[in-house]
This record gives C-alpha cells, structure tokens and sequence, in this order.
C-alpha cells in the first residue's frame, strides 16, 4: 500500500489487517515516509482506537527491526507504562522498578523520554547522569551485579528514533505510547504494565495471556496508568481480573494532586531521589509500593499483596534501592547531590 492508500483507509476509520499494518510501521521505520507524511499518519492513528490485530502487525514490525539483545534468558520483568494518560504523575513505574530490582528480582525496564508529560524514565535517569547503552555486554553485567538494566528505547528501535521528533512536536499520545510496553527488546517472561484506557487493557490481557507470561496489565478508572491510589484500579493477569479501592489494599487514598511529578525535569529527578532516599511523603511512598507488590506477586505467585508490599517496604525504607541507584549511575558527577 502506497501513504495515500494508508491515508485513506485511517482517514475513513477503516481497520488494517493484521499484514498492513506491519508493512505500514515497516516503511514508518526505515523511513520510507517524508516528515509531512509519517507526522499525517501517527496523528491519524492517535485519533482512533487500535485493534488487536494492528497492534500484533504493529509490534511484529518494531520487534523484528529491533536491536536484539541476550537478556530473555534472565527472565526478567518489565515495569513500565503506556504513558500518555496526561495526569503528570511523579515516575512512579521506575521508581517501583528500582525497589522490586533492591528486593532482589531482575528488572530489564524498557523506557523512553517523556512526550505527552514533563519527564519519561529516560528524562529523570539521563538528567541524574545514567548512560544509556545498547551494548549487550554492559546490560547484562548490570542485569547480574545490581538486577537492573534500563533499555532506552531510540537505541533499540530505528522507528522510535525516527519520529522522536514528530512525537515531541505532536505532544500527544500516539500508537508509540500503546506500543512501548509491548516491544521491550529483552522479551521479558514477566510484566507489569499500566495502560491509559481500559479498553487498551482488554487487549494488553489478550496478548500476555497467549504468550503465556506471568503479567498484570492495570488501569486506574480515573485515568491513570498505574495504581495511583486515588481511586478504583482494574487488573487483568493470568489469573483474571478484578476492581479494587486502596482501601481493599488496606491503603490509604490520595488526592491526585499528592502524586504530581514537578513542572520541570529537574524537579522531578528530585522528587525520584527524595523518594529513594527516604523522604518520601505518605502518598508516594504507598504508591510506589504498591505498583512494586504486584510485580512481586509476578515472582511470587499465590503470595498475598501484603506479604509482597512488606518484601517491597524493605527494599526502599532501608534505602537498598536508593544504593542501587547509586551503584548504577557509578558515582559519576550528578545534577544533585546526594545526602
């Protein structure tokens, strides 16, 4: 198919098959569409709900372009959200990737600069003086020495890096955003993953189920990506699904204001580091602890969600994950200074 043809079929709301829409982010990818074209057809995408088979086409493509790495036989997990649910959140996903890898399980986390808010993953770890890497070598010993690696995702797939600036230029959530957590380069036999629609979530449940991982797919009904407290959550994973107050965690609920992530990069890589560093507030604290009990429970099947938070409260309240965070940045010079 030709753009024009791509260009009509999006522009009436027709849905690609399966094939069309690997041949679409096969051009996208290696660039066969002019700035103009590729930015006409992410904003046509992100205008519409994706179906479950342009999400298989979709992803088959970025994978099967994508830089290929050693680490599945670590069998990891991933934490790491869609994004693009605008709420402005502090990096709740990372930092709980940072305490489930200080319990001692291995985390391969996928993530990418911020698009549709002020600071991603790759913001706040750049910002504090992480080297992204793809060396193979280098991810592996770190997956081993600290169960933690961290896959920027422009440096595994040549689409990402090709329309980075489009994204940026767009500021919306685009078909990027619901395919992320679905092309982690380290093929992770565990996930987590927070979506900003829970229809997004229904098809999340499809695909993780059928690969047979171990994974809970979550969407908090008030638009979050994550479990952020503040009210019900929803869940898909291998065992089913299910709705949820924090209450029924024996959490407490918060206002959405307690969870906001800074107006600046700079601010919120201070807001990650006081929370790692044992100044988190109740709100944070609960809700990075929270998202990291359900990857637990990924390791740990049957393991009730209090057992797995208490396993999680160890790995920060003893500042394990603030000295991983230092052992990965190598004590290289910092934007902060740490205490």
């Amino acid at each position: 198919m030709t753009f024009q043809d791509y260009l009509y079929c999006l522009q009436n709301q027709a849905q690609l098959s399966e094939n069309q829409a690997y041949n679409l982010m096969q051009q996208i990818s290696l660039g066969n569409f002019n700035e103009a074209q590729t930015a006409a057809l992410i904003t046509l995408l992100s205008h519409r709900e994706v179906a479950l088979e342009e999400i298989i086409g979709f992803r088959k493509a970025l994978l099967e372009l994508s830089l290929q790495t050693d680490l599945p036989q670590y069998e990891s997990i991933d934490l790491c959200g869609t994004g693009g649910d605008g709420k402005n959140t502090f990096n709740i996903s990372t930092l709980a990737a940072f305490v489930v890898a200080a319990a001692g399980y291995p985390v391969a986390k996928h993530g990418n600069y911020g698009v549709s808010s002020v600071s991603g993953s790759s913001n706040v770890l750049e910002y504090l003086g992480y080297q992204f890497s793809n060396d193979n070598s280098l991810l592996i010993r770190q997956l081993e020495e600290h169960n933690l690696c961290f896959l920027h995702a422009p440096l595994f797939h040549p689409a990402l890096k090709n329309v980075a600036t489009i994204r940026k230029q767009l500021g919306i959530k685009t078909i990027f955003n619901t395919l992320g957590p679905l092309v982690n380069p380290a093929q992770n036999a565990k996930q987590l993953v927070g979506v900003f629609h829970l229809k997004l979530a229904r098809l999340y449940h499809y695909i993780l189920q059928k690969e047979g991982k171990s994974y809970v797919v979550l969407h908090s009904l008030d638009g979050y990506d994550e479990i952020s407290l503040t009210g019900k959550t929803h869940i898909f994973s291998s065992k089913g699904e299910k709705s949820f107050l924090p209450q029924n965690l024996e959490l407490n609920q918060y206002l959405p204001a307690e969870l906001f992530g800074g107006d600046t990069v700079a601010e919120s890589a201070q807001i990650f580091v006081n929370i790692l560093e044992g100044k988190a507030t109740k709100a944070q604290r609960e809700v990075v602890l929270a998202n990291a009990a359900f990857a637990i429970q990924c390791f740990e099947e049957g393991q009730d969600f209090a057992d797995s938070f208490q396993i999680a409260a160890q790995a920060l309240d003893s500042k394990k994950a603030f000295s991983l965070l230092k052992a990965l940045l190598a004590f290289k010079p910092k934007a902060i200074a740490f205490s």
